[in-house]
């Protein structure tokens, strides 16, 4: 047996880019869940904690349709950030029955943690591309999740 492919996949596999980014993704879901963990975060949270220092206050729903998270889990991590602090839920002026989410001081401090810890773990999964390289990787990944984004949006989304 051939040793130095005996670890590698089939061609077939590695040619194909849904089995590539399904991996990548995979490894770098890991990494950055450590990254994370380290700092006592989840992507969850930095994902509503980046929206609101981006976009500003917001009603959880808009919150969770921003960041692409299913309600019950846009829940579940304001209540986490929520009790450490990280936001505040007040009632809408313009609507009692809907919480305005706001990031608190102690919020952005974690938010700058978290892109701290989410930069050193970019670098690592980035290392063997080049600054020109990494751009490019950016942008088409983004060209193929607006796409992606645009296909299963229903008719009526934004």
């Amino acid at each position: 047996m051939d040793t130095a492919a005996g670890d590698r996949a089939p061609e077939r596999l590695r040619g194909r880019v849904s089995w590539l980014l399904s991996h990548a993704a995979t490894h770098s879901g890991r990494l950055v869940a450590e990254a994370f963990a380290s700092i006592g975060t989840r992507r969850y949270h930095h994902a509503l904690l980046a929206a609101l220092a981006e976009f500003g206050p917001a009603s959880q729903a808009a919150l969770g349709r921003r960041c692409g998270i299913d309600r019950s889990d846009v829940v579940a991590a304001l209540n986490e950030l929520a009790a450490s602090g990280q936001v505040v839920r007040s009632p809408d002026p313009a609507d009692r029955r809907r919480n305005v989410i706001t990031l608190t001081p102690e919020g952005r401090g974690q938010l700058e943690r978290a892109d701290e810890a989410l930069g050193r773990t970019q670098e690592a999964l980035l290392a063997p591309l080049s600054p020109a390289e990494r751009r490019e990787l950016i942008r088409l990944l983004g060209l193929v999740h607006d796409h992606l984004g645009r296909r299963s949006r229903p008719p009526y989304a934004p």
